[in-house]
């Protein structure tokens, strides 16, 4: 684990070990959220990693729930 520090505008600079590791490249959009008191920022995944994952999804079902929450 390393610290950093957040400047007067709210930005952090990510350890070059970090950017490394995850080889992060200047200008790459990440998503940064809030998880039970902590902040958590992570690269978007790959649409080769997504392949898969709305499998077995219902979509009548969740587009009715859209369309009843709205």
């Amino acid at each position: 684990m390393q610290t950093v520090t957040v400047s007067p505008k709210f930005q952090i600079v990510i350890p070059k070990a970090v950017r490394e590791k995850m080889n992060l490249k200047a200008g790459q959009k990440l998503f940064i959220y809030e998880v039970d008191g902590s902040i958590r920022v992570e690269p978007p995944r790959s649409v080769r990693e997504l392949r898969g994952i709305a499998k077995g999804i219902r979509w009548e079902e969740a587009d009715r729930d859209h369309t009843d929450r709205h």
